[in-house]
């Protein structure tokens, strides 16, 4: 009786001959196993331009004729492993990625296999426009082969490289500042200011000391200051001392003196830390235009989202926002800008589940987005100084004591990929991203 092969296994064959040209053409080594494999049909390594790096990926291929995948639509569809398929790959030392083809359309998808995946855990979900594999899948598959363990790694992306900018601004000091003994604690000298015209909040005391980089003698805080003991220092005296209490009490002086500045246009949430611009009326949105590196730009930073669920309905209002955090490095201080989102419902009233609306906000952010806040708030802080006309609604009666240098730029080697920011997944009322910062690059 003569030999003969069953179509599964050329079929087999021809869905790893496939898998091999599509690695070999997103420039990935691609070498089969012998024939006695158990669930692993070959061994990926990466490459860049031709380098091999040594990092190995274990790859299984299913391959079917023709037809739909379980559940399967225009986004997507599910895909169930075998419980032997899944105990034999959960001790592995590599990491584990299946490679699905269909032969009718010649269509590859893949994703990686969880680590710790359990017998009962054999469901994948696939989404289509994320887990196809082509070219743009090859920084996602390198991040595969970088272990995570430790406190941190680097997924270095391939390709060619760009410029970054770093979320790091630079702080012009005031030349001077001025020390005073008080009677007051902060509580009973904010209650002695409460009331008073021109009341300001940027000084900080401490242990009967009270610092600024006003004179208090020219402004209401004459009244909560020794006026006879005020002195006029050099800021570095206190800018950079080796004493950790005035260190941190600087710092604060810093963020008072930040929040004094931009109380015209932005809020401070003392619960969250964070700074987010203010609406002008309630359901309103507002719209901050300003100039990029190059060109005009303009950022909805008060944004009205309505209700999917009920129509004509505010869901809830989102507002730009920033955790601001001070850092001394050598002698010099900076701001760090953290962007971040505050919910409300109206413009004013905080939301009452504002973590799942800056989770799904979160995932829809890429690199790009992110870059483009980054670049707003500093063209925010630094607008009108020097002279230049500022393009947004800043008190001018407000004395601006601190000042911004540029955005710190590194030349990276290689591009940032936004596969490595994970998968955008959209939640109910998530808002969108069909505002203009998605494109805002240095």
């Amino acid at each position: 009786m003569s030999k003969h092969l069953t179509s599964n296994q050329v079929l087999g064959e021809i869905g790893e001959t496939a898998a091999r040209l599509r690695f070999l053409q997103i420039g990935f080594q691609f070498d089969t196993r012998s024939r006695l494999e158990a669930g692993i049909d070959a061994i990926a390594e990466v490459m860049d331009q031709g380098r091999p790096l040594a990092r190995m990926i274990a790859v299984q291929v299913k391959a079917k004729d023709s037809g739909k995948y379980a559940s399967e639509d225009d986004t997507g569809f599910t895909y169930l492993l075998r419980a032997e398929d899944v105990e034999y790959w959960r001790p592995s030392n590599l990491p584990v990625i299946i490679v699905l083809y269909r032969k009718s359309d010649e269509s590859f998808y893949w994703q990686e296999l969880p680590t710790g995946l359990q017998a009962g855990e054999r469901k994948l979900n696939f989404l289509k426009s994320r887990d196809i594999l082509n070219f743009d899948a090859r920084d996602r598959l390198a991040a595969l082969t970088v272990p995570k363990a430790g406190f941190g790694y680097y997924v270095p992306p391939l390709g060619g490289g760009e410029e970054a900018i770093v979320n790091i601004v630079p702080i012009v000091l005031p030349k001077k500042i001025f020390v005073a003994t008080t009677p007051y604690n902060a509580r009973k000298a904010i209650s002695e200011l409460d009331g008073v015209e021109g009341r300001r909040y940027d000084w900080t005391i401490k242990g009967g000391e009270f610092w600024s980089f006003h004179d208090p003698r020219d402004h209401c805080t004459r009244t909560i200051v020794e006026m006879d003991t005020v002195e006029e220092l050099d800021v570095a005296e206190l800018a950079f001392t080796d004493d950790l209490d005035q260190h941190n009490n600087f710092s604060y002086l810093l963020r008072k003196t930040l929040l004094h500045q931009v109380q015209g246009d932005l809020f401070w949430r003392k619960e969250e830390k964070l700074l987010h611009f203010r609406a002008e009326a309630e359901n309103t949105p507002r719209t901050f235009y300003y100039m990029s590196s190059k060109n005009k730009a303009e950022a909805d930073v008060v944004s009205v989202n309505w209700s999917k669920k009920e129509q004509g309905k505010v869901g809830f209002v989102r507002h730009h926002a920033f955790i601001p955090r001070f850092e001394c490095l050598g002698n010099e201080w900076f701001l760090v800008i953290n962007p971040t989102y505050f919910f409300t419902t109206n413009g004013f009233l905080p939301h009452s589940y504002p973590g799942a609306l800056l989770a799904g906000k979160k995932r829809l952010d890429n690199a790009a987005s992110v870059r483009g806040q980054v670049i707003m708030w500093h063209r925010y802080l630094t607008e009108g100084q020097n002279g230049a006309t500022g393009l947004f609604s800043q008190d001018t009666s407000i004395e601006r004591l601190l000042k911004f240098g540029d955005l710190p730029v590194v030349a990276l080697e290689t591009k940032v990929p936004d596969d490595l920011w994970g998968a955008s997944k959209v939640v109910e009322d998530a808002p969108d991203m069909s505002g203009s910062q998605a494109s805002l690059l240095l």
